[in-house]
């Protein structure tokens, strides 16, 4: 049985970081393509009912995700790795290289 977060209620909430001494971007950034995590098969039988996770992204010039973080997750690394694979996939609008940005995804099944 296959789990995407998408049909599990994934909620994205992307909000700009301020890194150390660094000005705000004006408004929040949008992803121009997104690939959503799947709920990983191994947690949904271990009973994992819900999680969220708050990610960091660093992001190059051209909008690419050079690194992902994880900044917070609960459960604790049940949701990790498939946030991280996620994420990696995503795309930005061309912009200052190295600006980051705070995701949350909320997994229930």
């Amino acid at each position: 049985m296959r789990f995407a977060v998408a049909s599990l209620l994934a909620v994205v909430v992307l909000a700009p970081a301020l890194p150390a001494l660094a000005a705000p971007e004006s408004g929040a950034a949008q992803p121009i393509h997104r690939v959503d995590p799947e709920f990983p098969r191994w947690a949904y039988r271990a009973g994992a009912e819900h999680g969220l996770v708050t990610a960091r992204l660093t992001l190059d010039g051209e909008g690419k995700v050079a690194r992902v973080d994880i900044v917070n997750a609960q459960p604790k690394r049940v949701f990790d790795e498939a946030v991280v694979q996620a994420l990696s996939l995503w795309r930005y609008a061309d912009g200052r290289a190295g600006r980051t940005i705070d995701v949350e995804i909320a997994f229930k099944r």
